[in-house]
Order: C-alpha cells, then structure tokens, then sequence
C-alpha cells in the first residue's frame, strides 16, 4: 500500500522508510478497525481489528464493496443502508471526509448486527482531484448501545413507575431537603400539588406532624444512607392527618446527593387495626365479665376458652386448650359423633341450642344450655363458637317444683276423695242409725227362741260392721269425732302387744324396741289402736310364711331447713311409731297410691283397701304425718310421726257416769233433719220412758220450745242441719231454758262443736250410728251430770 504523498520512483529515502514502517506497525496494533479500499469500492487492505470487529478475514474481505449484501448494513435508525449512502462510497463520490456515521454490520460469527461509529477519509495521489483510494476506521460501539438502551429503558421504566407507582414518590436534595420531583402519588397522599411543592422543603409546606420523625430519618440516611420502614404521621393539606410507612435511600444525581423517599399511605390499615385493637380490647372485656362460659373448637379441640369457662368447669385454661371436649361430657350420650345429627348442630357443622350435662374437674355434674355457632359457614375447618351457661340451680329449682306440684296435686286429690268419703259415710250412718236402731228395738221385743230373732241378730251385726266402715271412712275424711287423751306412747304399744301379737299370728316374730325418752301425745286411744292395728296387719299380709314385724318409738326434731325440702313437714318435736317389716316390699307405683282409699294388692275379697287411707285421714287429723320407705323385695318401713305432747301428763279421765238405771222421765226436744232417724229415736226414747218433743228443723225446735209449758231438761240435737247449726240452737234455746243440758249428735261434726275435728273437753257427744244401750246410756250420763256446757 503506497502512501498518497509517497517518494519519486528509483529514490530511497531511509526516513521515509522508517516511518512507513512505524505507520505499518500502527496499522497492525490499532484497536480501531481500519480497512483501504480502492477508487472503485474494493477493499484491498484491513487491519486485525478490522477483521475481529466485522467477523471476516482479510482474504474474505478481498473484491467486496461496501455495496455487498453479505455486510446486510443498516442505518442508525435501523432500516437497510443503500450503498450510496455508505460512508467510504460518499467519500469517494465526494472526496471529502465523511465522519461519525453510525450504522451496523451484519457479524456472521456471532449472528447479530455490530453498530459501528465510522469515519472515511479521501486518499488522493498527486494532482489527481479524484481520490484513489478511501481510508476507513471504525470502532465497535455495540456494547455502549446495548448499554445506552438499556438505560433509556431503565429511565423509561423508572419514569412509569415513578408516575404510576400509588405509594408516594419524591426527590430531595439532600443538603437543605428540597424537593425537586414528586409522583402523583406524592400529591395524592398530601393535598399538595406539583407546584405547591417543588422548590420548597418538607419543613416549609409543614407536611410533618411529628418533627421528630424528620430528624429520625435525616438523622439515619446520613449515618446508613437508608432508613426503612418509619412510621410516621403527615399533615395534609386539608389538616387531616395521614398515618404512612416510608423508606428513603441517599442516591447521587449529577454528582449531587439526592434522597429519594418512598412513602405508603397505611390510613385505611391504621385506622382499621386501631378499631380492631379496640374490638380485640371490647371482646376481651366482654369475655372476661360473660356470666356464661364461651369457647371455639377448632379440629376437635379447644383453641379458646374464657375465665368464666374455666370457673364453671374448674379446669384452668392450660388444662383446657388443647383438649377435647369430650373430656367435659359426662357420657358419650351427651357428647356424639360427628355422624349424629344432635352434635353436628352444635359443633363444626352448624348452629343449634341443646341441653347437656358437664362433669366438672372435682367430679360435680352440672346441666349446661350451649348455644353454638359456625364461625365461617362457608369454611368448616375454621371451626365453632359455644356459649355455654350453668343452668343446674334452675334444673333443680323445676325438679323441685315438679315434685312439690306432684305432691300438691296428690294432696288436693286425697282431699277431694276425703271429702266425697265423708260425705258419703255421713248419709250412710244415717242410715246404719235407722237400720240399726229399728232391729235392737224388735229384738227387745221378740222372744230369742223366735225364728225371726236369729236373722234380726245378724242384721244388727251387718249394720255394726257397716258402721264400723264408715268410721273408717271418717277417720280417712277426717271427719270422725275424737276425743283425745295424753298418751304415753310406750305405755300404749306395749299394753297391745299381747292383742298384736294374736293379730298377726304365731309364725311371724313380732319386736318391740321402746324408745328410751318420754313420748307423750294428745290423741284418741281409738285412732292409735287403728293405726296399731292396721299397719300391722299390712305387715303381715306382705310376709310369706315366717318373717318379722318390729314396732319401735322415738323423738324426733325437724327444723325449718329440713321441712323446705319436705313437702308435708312442719317444724318441731314429734313422737316416731314406726312399723317395718321384712316382706316383700312396694315398687314406686304402689307408693304412689298408698293412701288412696280401696286401693289394695291383695285379692278381691281380702281387702277394702280402707286401711291405710284410715291412717293417712288420723294422722293427718292429728298435725301429724307419714313417711314409707319400701323396696322391692327389701321390706317395708312405715313411720308415722305425732306431735309430742309437751305439757305435764293429763289426769286420767273420769270413768262413764253411766248410771245404773239408764232409764228416765225427763223431757227431751230431739232435733233431727233426717226423718227416719227422728222417728227412730223417738221411739227408743219414749220406750225408755222419756217425754219427747221431736223437731225436723231448728225452727220447728225453738216454736217447740217457746210453746210447751214446762220444764225441758234436755237438748238432743244433730249438728249439721240446713237452717242452724246445733250448736247456734243450743245457744238460742239457753235464753228460754238457762239450765237445758245438751247432747249433740253427728256422724261428723264438720268443725262445728268440733275445732279442727277435735271436740272441746266437757261438749257431750254420740257418735252416730248409736245402739239402744249406747243411746240410752249416754243420756242419762248427760241428765246426772252436775254441768253441762
């Protein structure tokens, strides 16, 4: 390759050849492609360089233009170059230089374009103005315009980010903080517009709420060059305040320090947590002072319980998280599978209210009411919510009420067939009184040898036992007439053992255990031989073949706490007589009938089924009461308590007054509604030589008495009548006859002459239905004694 300015032919200048051979060495080392091509366009010369940066050898090069399709040559804004429009072609059209032209060479090695930065210069030969040849270098800048677009995408990114981005954005210098860039987000966040902002600082626009905050975050950039994550609090525009999370990093701008702030508005989130907190804090306390017990099952165990749930159960909450519920559940039958449908409605699969029952942790049951609930529907595995209250007070509150509405219930229905029994036994004694009285009156007057005596003997023996039934329905009623007595308890039994004995026959043991205190009580001497005698052979009857009766006596006390939890009941001191058995004892139905009047077990025809009614009527005539305690097969105790007698043992009543003579003349007004039994005792009176002036009514009975003309000596009067009661016609006769003396009559005295059926001492009075010697002796006892009330 010659040089454009070389030396005349045949001439050897050595300088000339030592700068050529430096000029050549240069060529060979350049780091900068170069390549000489000729007038017409062909390369004939490159350089290493040239041959690494387009990718092709020299050899390959050799008869190529810059025309030639292979370089596959584009433009610096990447369309096909048109050879003419290379730079070695203009500068050989031109024969000026052409520089700094940008374009790209296909790289066959690599399979992409090289971008080239390529200056060609003109190479002219002596005078010729037409250049010979054209001297091209070029430099690989691909890699700076990979590195310049990738930074112009950086940048393009940065700027959407920057003004997409909704957290805030701003620059700040970091020497005085003034702001020289904001994001949309940034006015978003503050109310500031782009104007209002840029050119001022923070402190101008006074956007802290808390200038400590400032100082925390210059303070820390200046020290790291970073801060993250400060919470901070900005004033707005509008003066509300914005809750924010911001981190900020120190960058360098133009060589200049810049912070560069990313701030998150955390108002909802705030605000929201806050009013969590504030829920958390409310639920808390409604957790702490719930008077029921709350808790959630999550997979079959407890995840939460609350105080009130570890009071209840006894159980601390260590002892309970974790666990299964079953361990509460007092049987399996209150805790139930999934599978069921009770526990699937109160525990993960839906809602439901139920009653249970819980063992607490010192094995106390408790009734629980639980109410549960899902706490996502839609979500199973979330688990359940229950709210369980301690509802045992009221189970036991409708127990008990349960049992006392029973008890009541048994109470009004034994009253009710109490009085049904009165009054039935009352209209038949009256007429056990006529059958009665008529028979002993033709038996007076019949020869015994006469056929017809025999049958009137047996009449008068039914109506007895009549009578004596209808006793008993008076004493179940209690109804009957009494007249008590103090009774020494133990002296009483122990003076019918011998009769007891007989009663209930020698195969059966008969014990008598006395209590070791006084055990006085105010009772007729009758009603305690019917208690004594009925419970007794109810004894017997419930032992087969041999066994035991035992008959025992106490003093017993009940105070007040005792007599609330038993319906019946009434504080104070009472006398137990108790009769038990080894026999074969009452099921819990047949002690529920006990005292109903003609119920019975035993065959038809053994029994009246009167027994036992006669000594619920007795007992509870006298204030007392009754317990039984039976099992089946076990025996039967049945305990019967009196009230003690505490006043000092009552005198000893007089004997009967009777007289020998039961005879008389006297005059008698007889007072009766029922006209058989009038017609009857007048009979028995005037055969007994008495002046009778017989009445219907009490009216009827005073016009008698204001008309007869001498003395009336006695009142005989039946106490229940329809106009007066006897003892109002007694009270009006005293006016007209002052000494009268009165007799009363009744088959139940109805509280009349009685006072809670009990008569009051010196009140004479026949219980009817009477015999004639009964009748007529009773009379003279009232007509010879010295004062009658």
């Amino acid at each position: 390759m010659t040089n454009a300015h070389s030396e005349s032919p045949g001439t050897e200048n050595p300088v000339s050849r030592n700068r050529q051979t430096d000029y050549h060495q240069l060529f060979l080392t350049m780091t900068q492609g170069v390549v000489y091509q000729s007038a017409d366009g062909f390369i004939i010369a490159a350089n290493p360089a040239a041959e690494r940066i387009l990718g092709v050898t020299l050899d390959e090069m050799r008869n190529r233009t810059s025309m030639d399709p292979r370089w596959h040559t584009l433009g610096e804004d990447g369309s096909e170059l048109a050879g003419a429009e290379h730079p070695s072609m203009q500068a050989l059209a031109t024969g000026k230089p052409v520089l700094n032209k940008v374009l790209a060479v296909f790289h066959p090695q690599e399979n992409r374009h090289h971008w080239l930065l390529v200056d060609a210069m003109p190479v002219f030969q002596g005078d010729d103005d037409r250049p010979c040849q054209v001297y091209v270098t070029f430099t690989d800048t691909t890699e700076r315009k990979v590195a310049e677009a990738a930074l112009r995408q950086s940048e393009e990114r940065f700027r959407l980010t920057f003004q997409a981005s909704p957290d805030a954005i701003n620059i700040n210098r970091l020497h005085d903080g003034m702001y020289v860039d904001i994001n949309p987000g940034f006015t978003s966040l503050t109310g500031y517009s782009r104007a209002e902002v840029l050119g001022r600082t923070s402190t101008e626009i006074d956007i802290w709420h808390d200038p400590n905050d400032r100082r925390r975050l210059v303070g820390g950039l200046q020290a790291e060059g970073y801060f993250n994550d400060l919470e901070a609090k900005f004033r707005r525009k509008d003066g509300r305040i914005a809750h924010a999370r911001m981190s900020a990093r120190v960058i360098q701008l133009e060589g200049i320090p810049h912070i560069i702030s990313v701030t998150r508005d955390i108002t909802e989130q705030t605000e929201a947590l806050e009013a969590l907190q504030a829920n958390e804090k409310l639920l808390t306390s409604i957790l702490r002072t719930a008077p029921t017990a709350i808790g959630v099952v999550s997979n079959r165990l407890l995840t939460a319980v609350n105080d009130r749930m570890c009071s209840m159960t006894g159980y601390s909450k260590e002892e309970l998280l974790g666990k299964n519920p079953r361990m509460l559940y007092l049987s399996d039958a209150d805790y139930q599978d999934d599978e069921t449908e009770k526990h699937r409605q109160t525990s993960r699969y839906g809602s439901g209210t139920i009653e249970i029952r819980w063992l607490r942790k010192d094995g106390e049951a408790i009734d629980i009411l639980m109410s549960s609930s899902p706490i996502n529907p839609n979500n199973q595995a979330d688990g359940v919510t229950f709210a369980a209250l301690d509802i045992s007070s009221r189970k036991h509150a409708e127990a008990e009420r349960e049992r006392l509405q029973a008890q009541l219930t048994q109470a009004h229905k034994m009253e009710s067939v109490g009085r049904l029994a009165g009054g039935v036994a009352h209209d038949f004694n009256n007429m056990l009184g006529v059958i009665l009285g008529h028979a002993e009156m033709a038996l007076n007057r019949l020869d015994p040898g006469q056929p017809l005596f025999a049958s009137l003997q047996e009449i008068s023996k039914a109506a007895e036992r009549s009578a004596d039934l209808t006793r008993q329905l008076l004493a179940f009623a209690r109804k009957q007439t009494v007249a008590p007595k103090v009774l020494d308890l133990n002296e009483t039994v122990g003076s019918m053992l011998t009769m007891l004995r007989r009663l209930i026959g020698e195969d059966i043991d008969l014990a008598w255990l006395p209590g070791k205190n006084p055990a006085s009580v105010n009772m007729d001497p009758s009603q305690l031989d019917q208690i004594l005698a009925n419970l007794c052979v109810n004894a017997r009857d419930a032992i087969i073949d041999t066994g035991k009766v035992t008959i025992e006596t106490d003093i017993a006390a009940f105070d007040e706490a005792y007599c609330r939890t038993h319906a019946g009941f009434v504080p104070g001191e009472y006398v137990l007589l108790a009769v038990s058995d080894n026999g074969c004892g009452m099921d819990s139905e047949t002690k529920a009938h006990l005292f109903e009047p003609f119920f019975t077990t035993k065959e038809i025809g053994k029994g009246t089924g009167l027994g036992l009614a006669t000594i619920y009527g007795i007992v509870k005539q006298n204030s007392g009461f009754i317990n039984v305690y039976s099992e089946v097969g076990q025996g039967t105790a049945l305990k019967v308590y009196l009230p003690r007698y505490a006043a000092k043992a009552a005198q000893a009543a007089k004997g009967d007054a009777a007289s020998s003579e039961p005879r008389g003349n006297e005059s008698i007004l007889l007072v009766e509604d029922e006209p058989m039994i009038l017609g009857m005792a007048t009979t028995m009176l005037e055969l007994q030589g008495y002046k009778v002036l017989p009445a219907a009514t009490p009216g009827e009975a005073i016009r008698l008495a204001r008309e007869h003309a001498g003395e009336i000596h006695l009142l005989m009067t039946d106490v229940v009548m329809p106009e007066m009661n006897g003892r109002d016609l007694a009270k009006n006769l005293l006016s007209l006859y002052p000494n009268i003396k009165r007799l009363f009559m009744s088959g139940y005295t109805a509280n009349v002459i009685a006072h809670h059926g009990v008569l009051d001492a010196g009140v004479h009075f026949i219980q009817k239905p009477f015999s004639i010697n009964d009748f007529a002796g009773k009379i003279r006892e009232v007509l010879d004694c010295e004062e009658s009330k």
